[in-house]
Formats: C-alpha cells, sequence, structure tokens
C-alpha cells in the first residue's frame, strides 16, 4: 500500500503527527473492511483553505473552502463491493498497485476542526482521511442508508485503530 502525499500551500499540521504512517494505516484498513484483493495507491494533497476553496469550486461548483475532497478513479455498484473487471489503466505500471484515486485535505481544518471537536489533531487527521478513502472505495452519504453505511464503517475502522474522540 502507497500514499504518495504532497504539501502545498500555508500552514503545516504538527511535526509530530506521523502523516505518512497513518495514512498508510487507514488505506490498509479501508482495504481490509471492504475486503480489497488488491495493493492499492493513492494520492494525497495536504493544501491550504484557499487551495481547497479553489478545487471545490471547479469540482464541486461551490466556491468557500472545505475540510477535504475525495476524488475517485473507480465506480462502484455498491459501496465496498469492489468490480469485478479493473480497467488495465487504473494499475500503476511500475508498482503494480491499483490507483484509488486522490485526496485533498485542508491543513488548516484538521486543526481547526480538532480544536473545535475537544480531540486531537491526529484523531481528526484519521477521521477526516479515512472518509475520503472510504469515498474512494465507493462510499458515501447521499442519501440516510448511505449516511449510515459509510458512518458505521468509520466508527468500526476508527474504534479498531483505537483512533476515538477521545484521543
Amino acid at each position: 500500500m502507497t500514499i504518495n502525499i504532497e504539501e502545498t500551500g500555508a500552514g503545516a499540521l504538527p511535526q509530530e503527527l506521523d502523516i505518512q504512517g497513518v495514512a498508510v494505516t487507514l488505506l490498509e484498513a479501508a482495504a481490509d473492511y471492504t475486503k480489497d484483493e488488491y495493493e492499492l495507491t493513492c494520492d494525497l494533497l495536504l493544501c491550504d483553505e484557499k487551495e481547497i476553496q479553489e478545487l471545490n469550486r471547479q469540482h464541486r461548483g461551490i466556491d468557500a473552502p472545505t475540510d477535504v475532497l475525495s476524488f475517485p478513479n473507480i465506480e462502484f455498484e455498491f459501496p465496498g463491493c469492489w468490480p469485478k473487471e479493473l480497467a488495465d489503466n487504473l494499475f500503476e505500471p511500475d508498482s503494480g498497485e491499483l490507483m484509488l484515486g486522490s485526496v485533498a485535505l485542508c491543513k488548516q481544518r484538521v486543526i481547526s476542526q480538532a480544536e473545535e471537536y475537544g480531540h486531537s489533531v491526529l484523531r481528526e487527521y484519521a477521521f477526516l482521511l479515512l472518509h475520503s478513502l472510504l469515498h474512494l472505495c465507493g462510499y458515501d452519504h447521499m442519501d440516510e442508508k448511505e449516511r449510515k453505511e459509510m458512518e458505521d464503517a468509520q466508527r468500526r475502522i476508527l474504534g479498531e485503530l483505537h483512533l476515538t474522540r477521545n484521543i
């Protein structure tokens, strides 16, 4: 499992946060939860509010900053139900890993939301990144049933990793 991380813009997450290690752990946990059969990879952009606002405007037509955006490469018929056949161009030629898609995560929002919700930056980073990784695995929250299913997946995975609100 590989996470390709790029950091741009103003601000930074705390140095003690193992950005790469936590990201790989979450990707592995999401893959295990969805019973994925592939080695996975995805891109993670750590950006500032200005950049995520521009991405949000370009891709969703919403001219406002947000905390996290997901850009999946794969269409799922049902959440976590991996397609039987995947196009060859979805696999990285050098590693053979399946490219799930990309995540853009706003550094300032990770920090401010951790403060707002009264938990650690680690927990907020893990929650937002896992949320986005689940989107890359076909989960969504457009209706009540989808929302419940996605929230259950998030709660179970974060609980197993001991990344609960009290850390």
